[in-house]
């Protein structure tokens, strides 16, 4: 028989990943020499997030942005905290949307984890509203 997984499970699961992906993304911005994992050509790779115009937001990298933003998710899944998930899944999917399109439409590069990433936040805000959703009545 299979066991029901809850949705704070797989958020929490989704945000390890999500916090591996952004690791992933941090290191290649803090190393010299980059592993270069997703750089398969000039149009996709990740370079223009982790070295480019966009590696930055106020002096802040970007992708340690997205790793406190996905350690933050864990932590409130963990604790199943709905308002803290639900504003960390509602900013992070805000802020992957903006750097999704400055990618295409500015830089004109796609970063393949930068993707990943947005899927999975947008998962996790679709979780985060199940999660705050109130039941309806039940009519008997």
């Amino acid at each position: 028989m299979l066991k029901k997984i809850s949705l704070w499970k797989i958020s929490a699961g989704l945000a390890l990943i999500g916090i591996g992906l952004a690791s992933y993304l941090f290191y290649s911005y803090l190393s010299p020499n980059p592993p270069g994992f997703c750089n398969l050509s000039p149009t996709i790779n990740c370079n223009a997030v982790t070295k480019g115009t966009l590696a930055t937001l106020f002096g802040i990298p970007v992708s340690l942005i997205g790793l406190i933003g996905y350690i933050l998710i864990l932590y409130s899944s963990l604790l199943k905290l709905k308002k803290l998930h639900l504003f960390m899944a509602g900013f992070g999917m805000l802020f992957c949307l903006r750097l999704t399109f400055l990618e295409i439409f500015s830089e004109k590069v796609y970063c393949p984890i930068c993707l990943a990433c947005q899927l999975i936040m947008l998962v996790l805000f679709i979780i985060s509203l199940k999660l705050v959703r109130k039941p309806l009545p039940q009519i008997d």
